[in-house]
């Protein structure tokens, strides 16, 4: 029977976790299971025949984890794993007249074309095979997933595709997609023939992600975990009885999902069990609802965005959070910059990688005490989606509605062994998960600005960067300070470039020659001219600070046709000398 047909008639039963079952067989850990289609294909085989006396339709390929970019380019293995999961699974499933899909998981790690070249190489050799079903699985984004569907549909136009995501319980991924904007985007491609979600979660968080997606247009797989994991002895299990799988997945049949299977941890047991709900009609599920209730938010309000969008010349000024658990200094601070007239005060994030005061934290503190806006900086580094979730819900509901993303200073090397740096994602799909969660009403929606460096030597390709950025919802940029001509003529370049970006031009008091000889040396993205260097020479802290301020001004000056703001950054804590240079803005 043709698949199409049978997902038409009833639901398709896959099989379940391949690696976490084999480890528990064979008591092994640690080795990629892919290696035994070649080491052990006798238990490989074993292990599909289990779940198809238990009651599969469909097997997937040993193959997940078996592509060039986990096996170190060896390209001769990873075909010889391919063609010889292929047989194995053919092999089995023919006694059965089961189905069998090629599976491939996420190719991550290499440039998007790489990436492209290297499912291509997969599909070929899987096509080659013959294999004419295709499961693309645990995907967190579209890349080079619709592309690679496409090619194959060109190569065999029967072939039956189908793309699954892995999705945390609030409907978003790894990468910071939401599961809506992906769904659509494989179902708008008109390559894909179902789509659905696999890992990650157990029975009832995938029971809320059908809730959460509503209507899909396609035929809708789900392959939950067996539970959560726990680790004993550094193994992990799964707890998830078979039965409280097999009847909750069924249950699930019934708001029109047509292929069901396991993933980690589901043995065959579990699928025997799923088959028999099934077979009984399946039983309703309990739980919470699905669908999550949002409360309505009251809109963004934002008088610096409001100044910066009509002309006003707002003035933002960076005050470095305190290294200590005591902010009464940065609070002194920053009351003197507001009195001086600033418009709001940024906070950085851990600048050059070194722990400080949260700056989520303080901006609600600046909101709630001073009444003037905050705009935390907020960096891809020291957080996963779920920490940095928690920090947006907690800024909306303190009314903060700027942000600045940006990627973050890397740890020093010196100190990689003891403080370990998370990386999950970049600034542009930072700037598209905080956007995506203002258009599902889960925060008030925030104006998301990035960093600009004109500084670069190479500035084409910061403006092709900073076009990504706007079109993954940045309204606009925070620029590296102007301490040079070039900077000055980048940004000039940048107005003409980047239309409808909101640009604040970054000013930096240099406070004397030794200070410009360290920024000049030893910051990245700074460069000062060797004149203003030189104008430092020899200057007391007061001459030197008179100088600082005069600079200052002429720079403001010279860089506001280019700019729509500006964004003084505060040296060495001197609020009382960026006071200054506000005030004598505010004058002009």
């Amino acid at each position: 029977m043709d698949i199409r047909e049978h997902i038409r008639k009833e639901p398709l039963v896959f099989d379940g976790g391949m690696g976490t079952y084999y480890a528990q067989k064979t008591h092994t850990r640690g080795k990629g299971v892919e290696l035994a289609n070649i080491e052990t294909p006798l238990v490989v085989e074993e292990i599909h025949t289990e779940y198809l006396r238990a009651g599969t339709q469909a097997i997937k390929t040993n193959t997940f984890a078996a592509n060039c970019s986990v096996y170190q380019g060896d390209t001769a293995l990873v075909e010889r794993i391919l063609r010889s999961g292929w047989e194995i699974a053919a092999r089995a499933a023919e006694p059965f007249d089961a189905y069998v899909f090629a599976d491939i998981g996420p190719v991550t790690g290499l440039p998007p074309a790489d990436i492209l070249d290297e499912y291509r190489f997969l599909v070929d050799t899987f096509l080659a095979a013959g294999a004419r079903h295709f499961l693309f699985e645990t995907n967190s984004s579209t890349e080079g997933l619709v592309e690679t569907a496409a090619h194959i549909k060109q190569v065999c136009p029967e072939a039956f595709v189908l793309t699954s995501f892995s999705a945390f319980p609030g409907g978003y991924t790894r990468d910071g997609f939401f599961v809506e904007e992906l769904i659509r985007t494989v179902t708008e491609s008109g390559y894909i023939d179902a789509v659905g979600f696999n890992c990650v979660s157990g029975v009832q968080s995938m029971k809320e992600l059908v809730h959460l997606l509503g209507t899909c247009p396609l035929p809708l797989s789900l392959m939950p975990n067996a539970g959560h994991p726990i680790v004993i002895d550094g193994r992990t299990f799964y707890e998830s009885a078979p039965d409280y799988f097999g009847e909750g997945l069924a249950a699930i049949v019934r708001d029109g999902v047509s292929i069901v299977g396991g993933c980690c941890g589901t043995t065959p047991e579990h699928i025997r069990a799923l088959c028999a709900a099934l077979a009984d009609g399946g039983h309703m599920s309990e739980g919470a609802s699905a669908q999550a209730e949002r409360s309505t938010l009251a809109p963004s309000c934002s008088p610096f965005f409001e100044a910066l969008k009509t002309g006003e010349f707002p003035i933002a000024v960076e005050l470095d959070p305190p290294e200590t658990g005591n902010a009464d200094k940065f609070m002194v601070g920053a009351r003197e910059l507001q009195e001086a007239g600033a418009s709001a005060i940024t906070i950085a994030d851990n600048p050059i990688a070194r722990a400080r005061m949260d700056a989520a934290m303080l901006a609600g503190r600046v909101q709630r005490s001073l009444g003037l806006e905050p705009i935390p900086h907020m960096t891809c580094r020291d957080r996963n989606l779920n920490a940095i979730k928690s920090i947006l819900l907690g800024l909306s509901a303190e009314g903060v509605h700027n942000l600045i993303a940006i990627t973050g200073d890397p740890i020093p090397t010196a100190e990689r062994d003891e403080v370990k740096s998370v990386y999950q994602f970049n600034s542009r799909k930072l700037s598209a998960f905080i956007k995506s969660l203002g258009e599902r009403g889960d925060v008030v929606p925030f104006h998301v600005f990035g960093a600009l460096n004109v500084n670069s030597r190479h500035f084409p390709s910061q403006l092709g960067l900073a076009k990504k950025k706007m079109e993954a919802g940045m309204t606009g940029f925070f620029t590296q300070p102007v301490l040079s001509t070039r900077a000055k003529e980048n940004l000039r370049t940048a107005r003409d470039t980047l239309p409808g970006a909101l640009i604040l031009g970054g000013i930096m008091p240099v406070v004397s020659e030794r200070n410009a000889r360290f920024m000049e040396s030893e910051i990245s993205g700074i460069h000062v001219e060797e004149r203003i260097i030189n104008a430092y020479h020899g200057l007391d802290r007061e001459t030197a600070e008179e100088l600082a301020v005069k600079l200052s001004l002429e720079i403001a000056q010279d860089i506001a046709p280019y700019i729509d703001g500006y964004y003084i950054i505060t040296p060495f804590a001197r609020t009382a000398l960026v006071a200054r240079i506000v005030k004598e803005l505010r004058r002009k």
